[in-house]
């Protein structure tokens, strides 16, 4: 019997030619607004990682610069603060709003910071001095807390001392708190204009939960609850329950997005801090770090072939139903599979932060005005090399109706 032609599914391919345009990818971009398929969903998926999360604001400048406008925000952690400070501004003004944002964290809660001229000149020094300077500002945050972010309780509480939830923890995040407040407008976020979901962990019951604009008025509350990674950051009370930071559990909101119903002819940018691959550890200050990268990654790429190969059994399932004649179309498991399968489609780009030589296992925590930048950069160059590769933007025309991007696998 003669095979159907279909053309293959294949996750993050990039097509013939790939290797040879890696060594370009970086200086390659999208010249002004980029041309869209009719996507119905456009989502920016952020993962949690402290620190790292001024990557995701890069990522959000290009995505702006080439006019590629989401209409669902979903994060968790440091995610979910970027999702607010977006979803909370006037389109115009939301790169503004993010910069803003991230030079006020990235400076010390209490004392002055260092001038710009010096702080430029150490952290660009050779790579022993980089990461003396770099551990020496993730101690500065330990120690101090970041400005409009966190600050260390005093007294620090006592490991077996009992009081509130809401005091159970070395830092007092009542500074962002403020920050939020300051810097997004709520009414907008709950204006529906931006579907905006944000994961924590509920700490009684040790339920994921979603907090969503269509569902619920968000407050800062929530976003701070996305966050609040313990023991550092203690739990956030919401209507009589308390939550910790969604990281906990599920640190990529990727899975909330495909999964969602009804579906929707989606493109979609995951943004992730953490890589899962990475190298052998060979110490233990090494160790730790490492530790984190596989924790924190949630296992993307795993989520991401469970969701293709799901999508592809709709995808299959209805056009088998097209070839089956209106007659027959009464029969129950007929009526069955159409509620089953599914036709529409899904385009992911995978944006992975890719650590540098000089960053330690501390770099989660490291809010220094350079390396911030460093990072900000890294997500705008990854997202214009991406929007720039031809067909990738496409919808997908393979059996399985979904497909995988991401510039540092496909084009090396």
């Amino acid at each position: 019997m003669a095979q159907p032609k279909v053309k293959r599914a294949r996750a993050g391919t990039a097509g013939d030619g790939a290797g040879e345009r890696a060594g370009a990818a970086s200086q390659v971009r999208a010249e002004g607004p980029v041309k869209l398929p009719p996507y119905e969903c456009i989502a920016l998926m952020l993962q949690g990682g402290g620190a790292l999360g001024a990557y995701q604001a890069g990522v959000f400048q290009g995505l702006d610069e080439a006019g590629v406008v989401p209409n669902w925000l979903c994060g968790i952690s440091i995610g979910a603060l970027n999702t607010a400070i977006i979803a909370g501004n006037e389109p115009g003004h939301r790169v503004e709003r993010l910069r803003q944002f991230w030079e006020t964290i990235c400076q010390p809660a209490f004392g002055p910071p260092l001038p710009p001229f010096l702080e430029h000149a150490l952290f660009n020094s050779g790579d022993v001095l980089r990461k003396t300077f770099t551990a020496m500002q993730a101690v500065g945050a330990v120690v101090e807390g970041q400005k409009g972010f966190f600050v260390p309780r005093f007294p620090p509480p006592m490991p077996a001392g009992s009081g509130a939830p809401q005091a159970a923890s070395y830092y007092d995040t009542a500074p962002l708190k403020a920050t939020l407040e300051r810097l997004c407008d709520f009414d907008r976020i709950n204006s529906g204009e931006i579907r905006v979901s944000v994961g924590a962990v509920n700490v009684a019951t040790g339920n994921f939960a979603y907090f969503d604009n269509r569902h619920q008025h968000l407050k800062a509350e929530h976003f701070m609850a996305s966050g609040a990674l313990p023991p550092g950051f203690a739990a956030v009370e919401i209507d009589g329950e308390y939550y910790w930071d969604g990281g906990l559990m599920s640190n990529t909101p990727l899975y909330e997005v495909i999964q969602t119903t009804p579906r929707h002819d989606t493109l979609a940018f995951q943004v992730d801090l953490w890589s899962a691959r990475g190298p052998v550890p060979d110490n233990i200050t090494d160790v730790q770090g490492r530790v984190k990268d596989i924790q924190y990654s949630s296992r993307t790429r795993l989520v991401t072939d469970m969701m293709q190969r799901s999508q592809r059994f709709r995808h299959v399932l209805r056009e088998v139903l097209e070839r089956v004649s209106p007659d027959e179309r009464d029969d129950p498991w007929c009526q069955l599979a159409d509620e089953l399968s599914c036709s529409k489609k899904y385009n992911v780009f995978h944006l992975i932060y890719r650590q540098k030589e000089y960053e330690g296992h501390y770099k989660d925590y490291q809010f220094g005005l350079s390396t911030m930048r460093a990072h900000w950069e890294s997500g705008l160059q990854d997202i214009r090399a991406s929007l720039a590769q031809p067909g990738w933007l496409d919808m997908p025309d393979n059996d399985a109706g979904f497909v995988t991007h991401d510039i540092h696998r496909d084009l090396r």
